[in-house]
């Protein structure tokens, strides 16, 4: 496998998963209540296969290894996503926020909203390397971590603010959420989070330089690949960039034309 073909991979990985997923959430959220959890049981595969892939590439040091790794990632991380989106594993606080509530408070009432999710991704995230440990093959655990910190960079960003935000496809479940989102110009932690994916995407270009196998130079590329696709969805936030039109062919048509809105619109998809 060549670098142009790892980073095809994980550019096509990314987009299909995102998609399948918004799929799946979205013919759930039609099916009424109880479908979720559905849903999230009928995704347990995913979830299997991935930590069986995790656990058997560990020792394998060959590009096909690093894929698997990768790949086995992904699944675990999607299933959580999965379970989130589908409002299964979310948090205590199901509410929309109240109007003029002061900043602390509102940033309590948004943790409260994501709290199980995230105390799951942050036990998966030390489980993942705590297994790894020294093993020849990290390169699953590396992109979970990527994903796992490119995520709440993010959704420390919509809740701080950015310019575009995307609402359209939030399922029911989570369609309280909308409401600790702000829109503004930008905010402090901006430059911070893009600076810091910029930074970490050129750190694993060094490390395909500096790689001395082809397993080394095939995980490292795809490690680059995630990472910079985790810097556009950041940019996205502030540029009109349409992202939307990469899944809005994968879900169905809405039974009801969505009404418009005036302080949410466009631009990134939270995920």
């Amino acid at each position: 496998m060549s670098i142009w073909s790892a980073s095809l991979l994980a550019l096509f990985v990314w987009w299909f998963s995102t998609g399948a997923i918004l799929m799946a959430v979205k013919h759930a959220d039609r099916q009424g209540p109880g479908a979720g959890r559905r849903m999230t049981l009928l995704g347990l595969p995913m979830l299997i296969l991935g930590a069986f892939g995790f656990w058997e590439s560990m020792d394998d040091t060959s590009p096909l290894g690093a894929c698997i790794a990768f790949l086995s990632a992904l699944g675990i991380w999607g299933w959580i996503e999965l379970a989130f989106l589908t409002g299964v594993i979310t948090g205590p606080n199901t509410y929309r926020l109240p109007p003029n509530t002061r900043e602390w408070e509102r940033f309590i009432r948004a943790w409260g909203t994501l709290a199980y999710h995230e105390m799951l991704l942050v036990a998966a995230l030390i489980t993942l390397f705590l297994i790894a440990g020294d093993a020849p093959n990290i390169f699953g655990a590396w992109t979970f971590a990527v994903l796992f910190f490119a995520r709440i960079s993010a959704k420390l960003n919509l809740f701080f603010g950015v310019p575009k935000i995307n609402v359209d496809f939030l399922p029911s479940a989570l369609a309280h959420l909308a409401t600790y989102f702000r829109i503004r110009p930008l905010n402090w932690l901006f430059p911070i989070s893009v600076s810091a994916l910029s930074f970490a995407t050129a750190c694993w270009l060094e490390r395909i330089h500096d790689a001395t196998t082809q397993g080394q130079i095939i995980g490292f590329t795809l490690l680059t690949a995630i990472t910079a696709l985790a810097l556009l969805e950041h940019w996205v936030m502030v540029l009109p960039i349409p992202d939307e039109k990469l899944w809005r062919w994968m879900l169905p048509a809405p039974k009801q034309p969505t009404p418009k809105t005036t302080t949410l619109k466009g631009g990134h998809h939270g995920f």
